[in-house]
């Protein structure tokens, strides 16, 4: 059984036992688990709910696993004869968890 669910302005198909990065958010002190309620699609086959927009009463349960920054990203600009160069970094944080339970 997979669902799909929507976070961050992203949409995210998961299993049980799947380990994803999703946009870090503020979290409590002792914080282990995120849930997630904006469940779009749960089930497989036959028997698939499909929400107009959320299929009520469903809910993915995430385990938080580590908080982490991805790799840098660096951007240059340009133009020629000029004079002008501009470089940025970005380091993105995010947040790897494991998906517990699927109810729907």
């Amino acid at each position: 059984m997979y669902a799909i669910f929507e976070d961050g302005g992203k949409q995210y198909k998961v299993s049980q036992g799947d380990a994803l990065l999703i946009e870090t958010r503020e979290l409590t002190g002792d914080q282990k688990e995120i849930t997630f309620d904006q469940v779009l699609m749960v089930g497989e086959g036959a028997d698939a709910k499909i929400g107009t927009p959320w299929v009520e009463g469903a809910t993915v349960k995430a385990k938080i696993v580590r908080e982490l920054k991805t790799p840098k990203v660096v951007g240059f600009k340009f133009r020629r004869r000029k004079g002008l160069r501009t470089k940025w970094g970005h380091r993105q944080q995010m947040i790897r968890v494991e998906i517990s339970d699927i109810a729907g």
